[in-house]
């Protein structure tokens, strides 16, 4: 069903029962996030996917702090809007049988509650899709960048396992590795997409992204112990880093993790001021910061593990 005003939406939505809602951030009479704000109040439970083309970091933490399902920005591609729309349906039906779950929790038998473990795991995996989708609509303002969050999630969580993580733990690394450089959203394109090399100020611009990350994640409970890995990831074993001055094991050993694979892509990747450094050349780069700006300990296990070799996997 369109509605062509927010008002007129929301009509029919007090009217209507309704899975999803795809609304404009600009529209006349109630813009997108009061709308938002509306439907929320009124069921939380359905999925609202917002979209601009205006995109301001402002409006994306908000949006998002305001339980938006997905933000996506204008002109986008038609399969990521569909994607994103089967993902929020899928989401939404495994809530209602969760839901269900816990009004007839001591009825239900227990081929039920296998079901509902099967269901959990599916609605994980749901949400990692929704992340995944939205990093790739990140990664899509700079195609030099495209495909570098889902490197950087394959060499962290690969070290992962190595220093001995749980399941939940590697699960929030998981999380974090994919989302550390989703506060890009926030730094201007023409920067972005610079040919030459950055002005001071806009050097300092570009190291804003990891406090912006943080922002746009902040009050959002799954989030909570992700944050640092996306507030840290420009940190330095030596406290040299950005934007807190970390040093050492005060810095999370999750965000030591991702700051070895972060900078291994990044340097191993062409930019549009550089072509890319090759493997080897890389690997003695790394070398030299060893136990300045990374982890000796994290760093050995990369080397001698060759976990750098997923940099080049699909």
């Amino acid at each position: 069903m369109t509605a062509h005003t927010g008002r007129e939406a929301l009509n029919h939505f007090h009217i209507d029962e309704f899975s999803l809602i795809v609304a404009d951030i600009r529209m006349p009479e109630m813009n997108g996030l009061e709308l938002l704000k509306n439907v929320k109040t009124v069921n939380p439970n359905v999925p609202v996917i917002v979209m601009t083309g205006f995109p301001e970091i402002h409006t994306a933490v908000e949006a998002m702090r305001m339980g938006a399902y997905d933000f996506i920005i204008k002109p986008f591609d038609l399969d990521l809007v569909a994607f994103s729309v089967r993902k929020g349906l899928e989401r939404k039906k495994l809530e209602e049988e969760l839901d269900i779950y816990h009004k007839n929790v001591e009825t239900l038998v227990e081929r039920k509650a296998a079901k509902l473990q099967d269901a959990l795991i599916s609605l994980k995996e749901a949400h990692l899709d929704s992340v995944m989708a939205l990093t790739g609509a990140i990664d899509a303002k700079d195609p030099f960048t495209r495909g570098h969050s889902s490197r950087v999630r394959r060499m962290s969580l690969e070290m992962g396992l190595e220093t001995g993580f749980k399941e939940q733990r590697l699960e929030a690394l998981i999380f974090g590795a994919i989302l550390h450089d989703i506060g890009m959203i926030g730094i201007r394109d023409e920067i972005i997409r610079k040919q030459g090399p950055l002005t001071p100020q806009e050097y300092e611009h570009i190291r804003e992204h990891p406090s912006i990350g943080a922002k746009i994640l902040e009050g959002i409970n799954f989030f909570t112990d992700k944050i640092l890995m996306i507030r840290n990831h420009h940190e330095r074993f030596d406290g040299s880093g950005y934007p807190d001055g970390l040093m050492g094991e005060a810095i999370p050993l999750e965000v030591r993790i991702i700051s070895v694979a972060d900078a291994f892509d990044a340097m191993t990747s062409k930019r549009p001021y550089r072509e890319a450094m090759s493997h080897e050349d890389a690997l003695k780069e790394l070398k030299r910061f060893r136990g300045k700006q990374f982890d000796p300990e994290i760093l050995e296990v990369f080397l001698s593990k060759r976990i750098y070799n997923l940099s080049d996997a699909v």
